[in-house]
This record gives C-alpha cells, sequence and structure tokens, in this order.
C-alpha cells in the first residue's frame, strides 16, 4: 500500500452520497493496494446526520481507510484533496423553472471552483455528479481556472451509458460484458444521446445484431433519456445506488487504462472535436491511459446522430448562456 488518496466528497449525508462512501472505503474506486482519506462535505444543518455515517464508516473497520474528516467549509473539506466528487446540488422542485436552478446551483459551484483553485493540489480531479452537472462542472471549472487545468474537471455521464449497455444486453440476450464502444454524447439531462451506431455486441457492429432500428431510434432512447424520471415513479426516489455506482466506475475509468473495445463516457471540457465548441462541458466516447484521457476521433456521425448531437449541444449552449456571468 504505497500511497494515501485523500477524496472530497461534498452532499456526503445524502443518499447518493452514502452509497458511495462504503465502496471507496472497501478499495472499490481505487483499488485494493491504496488507501484513502475521505474528507466529507455538508451543510451545517447536516453534520449530525454526517456524523452518524462517519461511526458506520468507522464500525466497518476498512483496511483502506486511513481516516474520515468532516466540515460545513469547502475551504476545509477540499484542503489537499486529490479527487473531489462534487454530488450534492440543489435538486429541481415543483414550479421551479430550469433557469433557476442553473442559477441557485450556479452559487454553490462557483464557491467550490474557487475553494478547489485556493486548497486543492494542483493535480486535484474533480467529478462533477449533481446535477445540472454539465454546467455546474463548467461553472466551477471556470472559477478554478489559473489554479487546476481545465482538463481535470469531469462531468458524469457513465450512468447513463451503463442504463444504456444493460437494455442493449436485454434487447440482444447477451450479458452485458459483451456490449461495448457504447457513449453518451452531450448533456446528462432528456436531451443526452446514447450513440448505439457505433457500439459493438460481442465484437460485430450493434446494427448487425439488433436490427430493430425503429426501437433503437425510438423506445430505446426514450428509455435512457427517461430513466431517472422513471425510477423516481417507481421508488418514490431518485437512483442513488445506480449513481454511486456510476460514480465508482467513472473514476476507475479515468484511472486505469481502458481495455481494447471499451470507451468512458464522461463530458469534458470540448477541444473542438466533432464541431462542438471548444470550452463546453460535453459529453464524449473517451479512453485513457491511467493518467489522462482522449476523445476518441476518426467517428463519422450518420444524419441521425448529428440531429441528436445537435439537439443536446443547442440545451448546453442555453445553459452556459443563461450563466456566462458566473464564469470569469
Amino acid at each position: 500500500m504505497s500511497q494515501t488518496i485523500r477524496v472530497a466528497i461534498t452532499g456526503a449525508a445524502g443518499q447518493i452520497g452514502y452509497a458511495l462512501l462504503f465502496r471507496i472505503a472497501s478499495g472499490a474506486m481505487f483499488g485494493p493496494a491504496t488507501r484513502v482519506h475521505l474528507s466529507l462535505l455538508e451543510l451545517e444543518a447536516a453534520l449530525p446526520a454526517l456524523e452518524g455515517v462517519r461511526m458506520e464508516l468507522e464500525d466497518c473497520a476498512f483496511p483502506l481507510l486511513d481516516g474520515v474528516s468532516m466540515a460545513s467549509d469547502p475551504m476545509k473539506a477540499f484542503e489537499g484533496a486529490d479527487w473531489a466528487l462534487l454530488v450534492g446540488s440543489v435538486p429541481r422542485k415543483a414550479g421551479m423553472e430550469r433557469n433557476d436552478l442553473l442559477r441557485i446551483n450556479g452559487g454553490i459551484f462557483t464557491a467550490q471552483g474557487k475553494a478547489l483553485a485556493a486548497v486543492a493540489k494542483k493535480t486535484c480531479r474533480v467529478l462533477v455528479v449533481g446535477n445540472p452537472c454539465n454546467t455546474n462542472a463548467l461553472i466551477a471549472m471556470a472559477n478554478a481556472k489559473g489554479s487546476l487545468p481545465k482538463e481535470n474537471f469531469y462531468a458524469m455521464t457513465m450512468l447513463d451509458q451503463n442504463r444504456a449497455i444493460a437494455q442493449l444486453a436485454r434487447k440482444a440476450g447477451v450479458p452485458v460484458s459483451q456490449v461495448g464502444r457504447v457513449a453518451i454524447w452531450g448533456n446528462h439531462s432528456s436531451t443526452q444521446y446514447p450513440n448505439f451506431y457505433d457500439a459493438q455486441i460481442g465484437g460485430k457492429p450493434l446494427p448487425e445484431v439488433i436490427r430493430d432500428e425503429a426501437w433503437l431510434q425510438g423506445e430505446f432512447l426514450a428509455t435512457i433519456q427517461q430513466r431517472g424520471a422513471a425510477i423516481i415513479k417507481a421508488r418514490g426516489a431518485s437512483s442513488a445506488a445506480s449513481a454511486a455506482n456510476a460514480v465508482v466506475d467513472t473514476v476507475r475509468g479515468l484511472t486505469t487504462p481502458t481495455p481494447a473495445g471499451a470507451w468512458v463516457s464522461a463530458a469534458v471540457c470540448s477541444d473542438g472535436s466533432y464541431g462542438i465548441p471548444e470550452g463546453l462541458m460535453f459529453g464524449f466516447p473517451l479512453t485513457s491511459d491511467g493518467k489522462t484521457h482522449t476523445i476518441v476521433k476518426g467517428l463519422t456521425p450518420n444524419e441521425f446522430s448529428k440531429g441528436r448531437i445537435a439537439a443536446t449541444l443547442k440545451e448546453l449552449v442555453e445553459e452556459r448562456d443563461a450563466v456566462k456571468d458566473l464564469m470569469p
């Protein structure tokens, strides 16, 4: 056990945080040879509940857990962080317009971006989970400019990739391990595009295995785009466990070399690839060498894919423009 990674987690007493912390402490995120220190951030009013979570972590006696610290001040929680998992955000409530949500969360992620710039390690990598995660990540990245490199910021779309893989495997009647090269383009919202045209099943092009294009363009896309709402309707709460699992998958996918035939989904700062404006936090198919990510190049989206990508791009540009005054 050669190192200890300091992981800051916001919204740590919430449902996703609760599902996530124990998996990190068990070694699921960074592997069995890496120790972790969990630095937990919560609102002052939630600190008593967070103390209960800390007690449970202690009671698990995880060999890899070096310690747990708690704070309500991001300047304390982010100090010396190697990774920051920004899970906490204000959820959309009845009667709230999207721009209202963007403004409320914009203030939170402005402050967190500045705190990360001030006290996190200069190599800190940041994964934003709290929605609207693409634009929240854009705001945090902009406010950490000059301290943390833009390449170190991500917004989570891996949950959508996992959902897409599961649905495609079910349709094809194969294990999920047979489904590869699925990626989420654009925004983590109902405009996202889970691109199936470049996917593979058992090493074959997916359209050669699933020949029902009407299902792919219709029911499949709608299922993935609306999956979060369907889970809330079914269980009366959001998808906490699968979201926490996707956080683990994202970090593991970015810190280990990507296997041949596999892609990792995350929104990253666009470098202009595929005509996406530079600087926009946009979901792409990625690979990783374990240290840095690379946007998969050389794909040729067909007309259907171009239309879907254009729609999600339009939404992200509108979100960016709505909060441009929060980005120095």
